[in-house]
């Protein structure tokens, strides 16, 4: 028996759709999960092999469903990454016209991607939430709600009609999936790579933040996501999830997270992967004084400044 995939489903998601991207999926059994929870968990149980599921979207910004599982439990592990450009399709049993949808459905962040379509076409409909939008989907099928915001190619699959088509606020809206395992060595380095942490800090204080992020900064370590998410603990507690340019190969890299790691009360690592869609020649090149040489030359010189030798 094929070794399993998780993924968030039912069948006909986006999520499904950019997991068949990948050349592995072709030896895998691909199995859907309810929510991304239940697809986290079967890797924490040993049930799946990995899960792949949404974690950041280009309209609305990280899904914190997913990095609060990432941020809580049982730790995980970032292996790749896939983009998806996103556009959505209004989802209908054959027969109903625009006048007679009274309710939609979709998953939460599909919402701020129809928010304004909506309101110019529909603007007296009541949402309502789906675990997925193919879930929607299905939802619409059963009789439940009147239309949902779906993937065209979710029609076929559950008997629906397109009522319309190519529905989406911002242009190029792109979802980013993750193949997300068990904790493991990372993949070698391509030379186009992110790393994924999770910063608590020690403490409150003024320029806390600051501070964390000052860690890469020095080191010339560009950030592509920062958000703060709620530990639990009360109001005004958080932890940071970062994305960083690089790979913990990387000296800049390693070395910024070994400054965390001193500072901070807890550091997560989540990964290093490769970019997707990015090749090495395409990375911009590295500030001066960043790189893995000058790192070695710099630890080369104190050590001859503690032998006498300078």
């Amino acid at each position: 028996m094929p070794a399993s995939y998780a993924y968030l489903g039912p069948e006909g998601t986006f999520t499904e759709v950019a997991l068949r991207t990948l050349p592995e999926t072709a030896t895998r059994e691909l199995v859907p999960y309810v929510s991304v929870q239940s697809a986290l968990d079967a890797v924490r149980t040993g049930e799946a092999e990995a899960a792949f599921v949404p974690i950041e979207n280009s309209v609305e910004g990280g899904i914190t469903t997913t990095l609060d599982e990432l941020v809580a439990g049982q730790p995980l592990m970032i292996y790749r990454e896939v983009l998806l450009s996103i556009t959505f399709a209004l989802l209908v049993r054959p027969g109903t016209k625009l006048s007679d949808i009274k309710t939609v459905t979709a998953h939460p962040a599909a919402q701020p991607q129809v928010r304004n379509w909506l309101k110019a076409h529909l603007p007296d409909v009541a949402w309502e939430s789906a675990a997925s939008n193919a879930d929607g989907a299905r939802l619409v099928q059963e009789g439940r709600y009147d239309a949902a915001f779906a993937g065209e190619f979710a029609a076929e699959r559950y008997g629906l009609g397109v009522l319309e088509a190519d529905i989406h606020d911002a242009e190029n809206a792109q979802t980013r999936f993750v193949l997300v395992g068990r904790p493991a060595r990372p993949a070698a380095p391509t030379g186009a790579d992110k790393t994924s942490v999770v910063l608590w800090q020690r403490d409150d204080h003024p320029g806390g933040l600051r501070d964390l992020l000052g860690e890469f900064a020095t080191r010339g370590v560009n950030l592509m996501l920062l958000q703060s998410r709620p530990t639990g603990a009360g109001i005004g507690n958080y932890c940071f999830c970062i994305d960083a340019e690089g790979h913990i190969s990387d000296r800049r890299v390693a070395d910024a997270l070994m400054g965390l790691k001193r500072s901070c009360l807890q550091v997560r690592y989540l990964g290093s992967y490769p970019r997707a869609e990015v090749a090495p020649t395409d990375v911009a090149a590295l500030r001066p004084g960043t790189s893995d040489e000058a790192f070695v030359a710099a630890a080369d010189w104190v050590a001859r400044c503690q032998d006498g030798r300078f």
